[in-house]
């Protein structure tokens, strides 16, 4: 059994506790490990949603099961839980307007930077295509992508929207969004790589193939022979495919550096580097304002105080892994659970007492972010 296997298996043994489950998760994540179950997968990740939805569980339940997705997702690779899901969607179905898709990054919260570049970046290649129609001459650069920056910047937000603007610009056929990790890329054994890598190339032509944590691909225990077959195919297929495919590579700053200083040879297929900035505290603010809004939930002026304070520390104090917009996820997820505590002891609650969320239900000590 690998490492994968046997996250997987110590997480849900986790789970299993909080949840006085009996077993019953551990059983599900041995089917998986043992013999890659997909109804065992299909109901493991039933148990997670559940036990994340469920307000009767506290923030420690909730957690777990977000470790064991995490294992999931490293033992099988995204593409391969999005196939025993449900069917990879070919063509994106996203019906959005240009403007629409440009008003909805212009929406995001902060990232001011990455929003110039983008849009410097989509004004060229309409203008390119422009040429090409009247029989000008245009630069045939590569539409390829690196993101640089920490977890939680909004990089997958983010890669998203460019695949669908460019489908609507007509830069790609389909601009559906395939996102894969280092499993889906990698094999087991000697040989396999290459065919799992055309096979993920194949799934992603006419859109965006987005590889998170890019450089994990030569990080990895076998990264003298696998990685180097995994990059051998990769690199081919950024030149063959360029006309009709997007690859946004992302990952930690520093790694990502070393990873294309290198591999010269994958640095020249990519053309426009995208470094994404950590949020400020007030930017953190907003992101936790526009959640707390969008649930029907509003913050009082001392919890608000209480919580500026709290992000402004962090940002303060913060190191390679701060966690972003993660971090505010988390504190949103502590917020409305001790929020349900407190007002489950109303009698008669009122509209008012089931969406303000007071300074009281704001406990520090709960807010210790993990990184994931």
């Amino acid at each position: 059994m690998d490492k994968y296997g046997q996250a997987l298996l110590n997480n849900a043994s986790k789970l299993d506790a909080v949840t006085d489950a009996c077993g019953q998760i551990t059983k599900l994540a041995t089917a998986i490990v043992d013999e890659r179950s997909k109804p065992a997968t299909i109901a493991l990740l039933k148990r997670i949603s559940e036990s994340v939805d469920n307000s009767k569980y506290k923030i420690e339940v909730k957690r777990a099961a977000q470790l064991v997705n995490s294992s999931l997702i490293e033992f099988y690779g995204y593409s391969t839980i999005q196939g025993i899901c449900k069917p990879t969607t070919e063509v994106d179905d996203d019906k959005r307007t240009l403007q629409e898709l440009l008003d909805e990054l212009d929406a995001l919260i902060g990232l001011e930077k990455v929003k110039r570049k983008v849009q410097d970046l989509i004004v060229y290649q309409k203008v390119q295509k422009l040429r090409r129609e009247k029989n000008l001459h245009s630069t045939k650069n590569t539409l390829h992508l690196a993101f640089t920056g920490n977890p939680g910047t909004g990089k997958t937000t983010v890669a998203r929207i460019v695949g669908r603007i460019y489908k609507r610009i007509g830069l790609l056929s389909k601009g559906h969004f395939v996102e894969v990790s280092r499993t889906d890329l990698i094999a087991g054994y000697q040989g396999q790589t290459a065919l799992k890598v055309k096979k993920v190339i194949e799934q992603a032509k006419g859109g965006v193939l987005f590889i998170d944590e890019a450089y994990s691909i030569t990080e990895n225990d076998h990264s003298d022979s696998y990685g180097r077959e995994c990059l051998t195919e990769l690199t081919k297929a950024l030149e063959d495919y360029r006309d009709d495919l997007v690859v946004i590579v992302a990952g930690y700053t520093e790694p990502m550096n070393k990873f294309f200083e290198s591999n010269p040879g994958l640095k020249s297929r990519f053309n426009t580097f995208i470094e994404f900035d950590d949020y400020s505290s007030n930017e953190l603010d907003e992101i936790l304002y526009s959640m707390c809004k969008n649930n029907d939930y509003v913050l009082d002026d001392k919890a608000k105080e209480r919580i500026h304070v709290y992000f402004e520390q962090q940002t303060a104090s913060k190191d390679k892994n701060f966690a972003n917009g993660r971090l505010v996820r988390n504190l949103y997820d502590d917020l409305v659970m001790n929020h349900a505590r407190r007002v489950i002891n109303l009698i008669n609650p009122s509209s008012v007492d089931l969406s303000t969320i007071k300074a009281e239900d704001f406990k520090f000590e709960n807010n210790e972010v993990e990184d994931d």
